[in-house]
């Protein structure tokens, strides 16, 4: 399991404090890229190679709230990994070790030169399997 901290900044909030729900998923987005980062892969070189990586399927629960300030955890697993996409199972957590938001979200390998599928490289591939 993968784990990334993030402090809640007031401009990831709402008028109450409360971090408004798309940034949960712009924490989740960090986290699997700091991930691939770990294994030795930026993305930026990666576009340079014509690949992209596309979210195909969000299912996020939201559990309680975060607020102005808080440090979050966000744990990432991968569930699945298929030839051309993998499904990545994360939870943000607060200090307290409280389950805020859960989600599995799949992430489909793209050929961004004519934004179709392609197979993952041959050794994220072989990374992402030794993550799982």
């Amino acid at each position: 399991m993968h784990q990334f901290d993030v402090r809640v900044y007031y401009e990831d909030t709402d008028a109450g404090g409360i971090v408004y729900y798309a940034n949960y998923l712009k924490f989740m987005e960090r986290a699997r890229t700091e991930l691939l980062r770990e294994l030795g892969y930026e993305q930026d070189t990666l576009i340079e190679q014509s690949v992209a990586f596309v979210v195909k399927r969000v299912e996020m629960h939201n559990y309680a709230p975060a607020r102005f300030n808080q440090l979050l955890s966000i744990e990432t697993q991968i569930v699945e990994l298929k030839g051309a996409s993998v499904t990545f199972k994360q939870q943000i957590k607060n200090s307290e070790d409280d389950l805020l938001v859960s989600a599995e979200i799949l992430i489909a390998c793209v050929d961004l030169a004519n934004m179709t599928a392609r197979r993952l490289p041959r050794s994220l591939k072989g990374d992402l399997t030794r993550v799982i």
